[in-house]
């Protein structure tokens, strides 16, 4: 009998451990994203369910009911520099998306409540901030939630929510000029002196073109050989209505990405020299 007991145990012991060897791809599977913006990064983490084939806003996803933003556990946005959504800054930290879908507009929700699985814990008393946007009617089905940053520019992005047909769009945004301009000023006063990124800053993101000019014949002087800034130099001088300039400062640019063999700065200028004529 004792050797029938152990023979069983044995038995049940080696079943189970076959069982918990075994594993099961997940219904609703979790990607993370890490998206470089501005001076930082932001990084999403969610679950994705699929559709099976049910009707998903409106049933599956209620409306008028605070929604995860997905499934599993509470989507998570991380920022390691502040940013401003929903008309508020945002200060660096891991926060919870929570979504209230509506047929005709959805309530964006970021919360402090990162321990929260799903909707369980949240707290109204720990939104960071609130706000309404408008979603948007897709010609093609998503099966499988999807959000995604898009539209990136340097101080500005979006995150894109996309189920079923239905899209939204979460405006972000970021302060990097300030910060910008204070490091240039303070490099400019070094002895290696910053004239191409310079030049860069005051063109595209201080929009004083003049300055970028100045910048630019600097960093030319330092390195009179390098075509791509003769080229940012006639782009500017045609700007700031100097074609004679633009023109001159263009062919620099060809002759010298020729002699570097760089033939999409030779196609550049010549596009370029073509407006100018």
């Amino acid at each position: 009998m004792k050797k029938l007991m152990i023979a069983f145990i044995a038995c049940c012991f080696c079943t189970f451990s076959l069982l918990a060897q075994v594993k099961m791809p997940q219904p609703s599977t979790t990607q993370t994203i890490k998206q470089d913006f501005g001076m930082g990064n932001i990084e999403l983490t969610y679950s994705r369910p699929n559709i099976k084939g049910r009707k998903v806003f409106g049933d599956l996803v209620p409306y008028g009911k605070l929604w995860r933003t997905g499934a599993n556990g509470a989507t998570k946005l991380f920022f390691n520099d502040a940013v401003e959504i929903g008309g508020k800054k945002i200060d660096t930290g891991t926060y919870v998306l929570y979504a209230i879908p509506n047929k005709g507009s959805w309530e964006i929700i970021l919360n402090k409540g990162v321990t929260n699985w799903g909707t369980d814990g949240y707290k109204e008393s720990e939104d960071i901030v609130r706000f309404t946007v408008s979603p948007m009617k897709m010609k093609t089905k998503v099966e499988t939630f999807t959000m995604q940053f898009a539209d990136i520019k340097a101080a500005t992005c979006a995150l894109h929510i996309m189920w079923d047909k239905t899209a939204v769009s979460i405006p972000i945004a970021t302060n990097i000029n300030d910060r910008l301009r204070a490091q240039i000023e303070k490099a400019l006063q070094g002895d290696k002196k910053p004239y191409w990124q310079a030049a860069q800053f005051y063109n595209e993101y201080d929009n004083n073109k003049a300055k970028a000019l100045e910048m630019c014949d600097g960093a030319i002087k330092a390195n009179d050989k390098a075509f791509w800034i003769w080229l940012y130099k006639a782009k500017l001088q045609n700007d700031l209505g100097d074609k004679a300039g633009a023109m001159a400062s263009s062919m620099k640019s060809m002759e010298l990405a020729k002699e570097a063999k760089n033939d999409d700065y030779v196609k550049m200028n010549e596009e370029l020299q073509k407006k100018l004529k």
